[in-house]
């Protein structure tokens, strides 16, 4: 099984603590709000399972649960600006 994941921009405050702990999956924007580099914050790349903790590490760090994390890629149903994901924590 893998994981997909990917950042609610809308609910992101850009404390920074993702980038902090996984600089490899997350980056920032001109705003400082975080986004996925993988696939653009799209969602639909598989996370390598090499990066995976850190993945999960960041998501039960984010103040604001913005960071989604699945089993399936992210779609135009399923996307990350609601309350979808599940949650690792």
């Amino acid at each position: 099984m893998g994981f997909y994941t990917c950042v609610d921009k809308e609910t992101c405050i850009a404390c920074g603590s993702c980038g902090a702990l996984a600089p490899d999956i997350f980056d920032y924007d001109d705003e400082g709000i975080a986004y996925v580099l993988l696939d653009g914050n799209k969602g639909k790349a598989l996370m390598p399972s090499i990066l995976e903790q850190d993945m999960i590490d960041a998501q039960e760090s984010c103040p604001t649960d913005s960071i989604k994390v699945q089993t399936k890629s992210f779609d135009q149903n399923n996307d990350c600006t609601s309350n979808n994901g599940l949650s690792i924590k």
